[in-house]
């Protein structure tokens, strides 16, 4: 453990780092996939078609991705970009669906009383749809975080400073205790992430923190 101590600050750095490329990602990804998984809902043709892009896009071997983002970008092959870009499209690529599903669960009832009391399209939709899919697209949001603090440790391959340098450092020089630290601290953030979704969640949506309680039985 006397490698950890005399190499926190270069740990401390490479987890912030890997949090920087992590965050916005997950954010955005989830930003992007809920006008597209509304969409999807809409009509049957878009709902294909969507779900197909993300299926194939998931599809696609990030070391691939990250290669080619900065062609296509105009941005250096050791941009930070790169990897924040990449880790966005397998965000809504996972999150189109699950965007899908939620707002597809939504019960034709409420629309149809939100519509009968006179809501306007985006205040049905801020009111009603959003609130009643929240549980699931929360579910998939913690799934897109797991996977997004996971993948963010491939860009240390292309030369981007994350949680992954510790692995390839640890493999070059047989030190298997450098790549346990980085797998280590790679569940710790994936866990913290977790624990702030789930927080959120109860905060946004009270009511999903409790199951209602079993009415008792009636005593003879």
């Amino acid at each position: 453990m006397d490698w950890v101590w005399r190499n926190l600050g270069q740990i401390g750095e490479l987890m912030a780092n890997h949090l920087g490329v992590s965050v916005i990602p997950i954010l955005a990804g989830f930003a992007l996939s809920i006008p597209l998984g509304w969409a999807a809902t809409r009509h049957r043709t878009a709902r294909a078609v969507l779900l197909s892009f993300g299926g194939i896009l998931y599809t696609i071997p990030s070391i691939a991705l990250f290669v080619t983002l900065p062609a296509m970008l105009g941005t250096g092959i050791l941009d930070p970009v790169n990897v924040v870009v990449a880790l966005t499209l397998y965000a809504v690529a996972i999150m189109i669906r699950s965007a899908a599903d939620a707002f597809a669960s939504v019960p034709a009832e409420a629309r149809e009383s939100a519509d009968a009391l006179g809501y306007s399209p985006v205040r049905r939709f801020l009111g009603v749809d959003l609130p009643l899919a929240g549980p699931i697209l929360l579910a998939g949001v913690r799934v897109v975080s797991v996977s997004t603090v996971s993948l963010a440790t491939v860009g240390s391959v292309i030369g981007v400073s994350t949680l992954g340098n510790l692995f390839l450092d640890g493999f070059h020089r047989s030190f298997y205790l450098e790549i346990f630290v980085g797998i280590v601290l790679v569940l710790i953030l994936a866990t913290v992430f977790d624990l702030i979704l789930v927080a959120a969640g109860r905060l946004l949506m009270p009511w999903t923190a409790r199951p209602p309680r079993a009415p008792r039985a009636a005593v003879s």
